[in-house]
């Protein structure tokens, strides 16, 4: 792949749990021009010390390296791993999916849905709503799918991703 090509990356982020480092990691992103596909952020230790956040971005080799340097710098970060250049990695996200359908395009709705392993989680009369988990691809696929069966409304978690093995933050 070109140096200059734009690529995804998915970013971990291991920091102090304190007010304000949230909003320090996204001014930087904001401050610089940089988008984040995808955010998200919890303790990750039983005394609620420190924090995960993991980032999906996109950009050239240089802006992800740029982004790796500015936010290794932030106080209090502890450590910043890029998954998606550092070896195998797992990233899911979970998806909320409300489809507004009837007949036909109702009994599709759960025909995909069961072919994505989709969990009913609601169902009423004109709607269901379903809890799907997975990576961020077959999310977009079964969305894609969705659309033309009565797609009404998405809320997705975002990335929460880690790497494989004994390799830790």
């Amino acid at each position: 792949m070109e140096p200059s090509a734009i690529q995804s990356a998915t970013i971990s982020v291991l920091v102090e749990n304190e007010a304000g480092v949230l909003a320090r990691v996204i001014g930087l992103f904001s401050g610089r021009g940089y988008n984040i596909d995808s955010l998200t952020v919890a303790p990750v230790d039983d005394d609620r010390g420190r924090s995960r956040i993991n980032v999906v971005t996109s950009g050239t080799e240089m802006v992800i390296a740029q982004i790796k340097a500015q936010l290794d710098r932030l106080v209090p970060v502890y450590k910043v791993a890029d998954l998606t250049r550092e070896g195998p990695h797992i990233a899911r996200e979970l998806a909320l999916i409300k489809v507004i359908s009837t007949g036909e395009e109702r009994s599709e709705s759960l025909r995909i849905a069961e072919a994505f392993r989709a969990r009913v989680i609601d169902a009423t009369v004109g709607s269901f709503v379903f809890e799907m988990t997975g990576g961020t691809d077959k999310i977009d696929a079964f969305l894609a799918l969705m659309r033309p069966l009565g797609l009404a409304e998405v809320s997705r978690s975002g990335v929460a991703a880690i790497s494989r093995g004994t390799n830790i933050l």
